[in-house]
């Protein structure tokens, strides 16, 4: 089958890889109908997740049809034929942390938990495509995948809504969804979110529809704060104004209520000396991430909020404000999208029409360009928000 590999840093390849087969009982093989590249794959092309190897297949936002399901998985729950998005993290569905409903926290589902419990302090999930550090499955940017508890993990789609309508169930729109439910949004809350990118987006998205009085996106990219602006967000270039003094102007000087980063450790700065201060720390490996989000979240929250953390952040940071976020009594709320929670529940929005994901597609292209989709997805270029691949 052909399928979208890691070929060394800031380098894809789309090859011929060896069909997936059914390996423990309760697998199933999904034939993909619709997969996409994320902003966290850019974290490993990028050369920011260790343990990547060369012809390591990618994705972990895909969907599809059923084609074989192995002998352990219950009739009633998957048959060939079904129609299912696949979340990215996968769940065992027996554990504490999945009796918790926290799936991105699996205690049985990867093999490698050993090597992330050494970065982590605690395991991690499987996850699709992502590093041997989260199990070395094979990825959804291909033809066919394994999807393993394949009777615990695919959403059953059974309505005649498109692909594009539902794919993003597998992950960005229930991180974005996850984003907004941490804030315990009330009616008069003014929510701020940093990064209007696709998960940024849905994080606005879910915001509005949690009931936030106000919805300010910050961003620096033009074409991202119009897409904002379209839906009904207040956008806020970081590159024209000084964005907490500009958050304070908004909110009559106390500052947002709740505060979403949805950047992550590849963060941005308009300032120049203070993206050339973490740039340096991290060349000299005193520092993994760039934390410029996070910090201005928590220095911009208003005293007693809430600041939700949703960008992906693996390893170290420097000069946390810790004082501002103990002495204001912020709230920070975290994690990986426990995606099996909101599946069902956000597929009920889509079909009520209270959330449309097909707003963030710009580009369909097929699986074999995948290379030229990563590159105008990281770049930037032709407005690019959000790239679909069609295998």
């Amino acid at each position: 089958m052909r399928a979208n590999t890691w070929a060394g840093r800031n380098k894809v390849e789309v090859r011929d890889v060896p069909d997936p087969k059914i390996l423990n009982n309760r697998d199933a093989i999904v034939r993909i109908t619709s997969t996409a590249i994320c902003g966290s794959d850019l974290h490993l092309v990028d050369g920011y997740v260790p343990t990547m190897q060369d012809g390591d297949v990618l994705g972990h936002e895909f969907m599809g049809e059923v084609v074989e399901v192995g002998p352990g998985v219950e009739p009633g729950r998957l048959r060939v034929g079904d129609r299912v998005v696949v979340p990215f993290p996968i769940a065992c569905g027996a554990c504490a942390a999945c009796a918790a409903e926290l799936y991105s926290c699996c205690e049985n589902s990867n093999p490698n938990a050993g090597i992330a419990e050494k970065m982590f302090g605690h395991p991690v999930a499987g996850i699709f495509g992502y590093s041997h550090l989260t199990g070395g499955f094979a990825g959804g940017q291909a033809q066919y995948a394994r999807v393993p508890f394949a009777d615990v993990n695919p959403l059953k789609i059974e309505s005649d809504l498109t692909d594009e309508q539902v794919l993003f169930l597998s992950d960005i729109l229930p991180t974005g969804y996850m984003g907004a439910e941490m804030c315990d949004i009330e009616p008069s809350d003014v929510v701020a979110v940093w990064g209007a990118g696709p998960v940024g987006q849905f994080a606005m998205d879910s915001a509005r529809v949690l009931g936030a009085a106000q919805v300010i996106a910050i961003d620096k990219e033009p074409y991202r704060l119009e897409l904002a602006e379209r839906a009904g967000h207040t956008p806020v270039n970081f590159e024209e104004v000084d964005v907490r003094s500009r958050l304070l102007e908004l909110t009559g000087g106390r500052g947002p209520d709740k505060c979403i980063d949805a950047v992550g450790l590849e963060a941005s700065h308009g300032s120049a000396h203070i993206a050339a201060y973490d740039r340096v720390k991290q060349a000299v490996r005193s520092e993994t991430e760039r934390p410029h989000a996070l910090r201005q979240a928590i220095l911009s929250c208003r005293s007693g909020g809430v600041v939700s953390v949703i960008g992906v952040y693996g390893g170290l940071v420097d000069k946390f404000p810790a004082g501002a976020w103990m002495n204001r009594s912020l709230t920070l709320r975290t994690g990986q999208c426990h995606v099996q929670r909101y599946m069902k529940p956000l597929l009920q929005r889509i079909e009520r029409g209270e959330i449309d994901p097909t707003r963030i597609i710009t580009h369909t292209l097929p699986l074999d360009e995948a290379e030229r989709g990563f590159d105008i997805f990281k770049n930037k270029q032709d407005n690019c928000e959000k790239v679909v691949l069609k295998p």
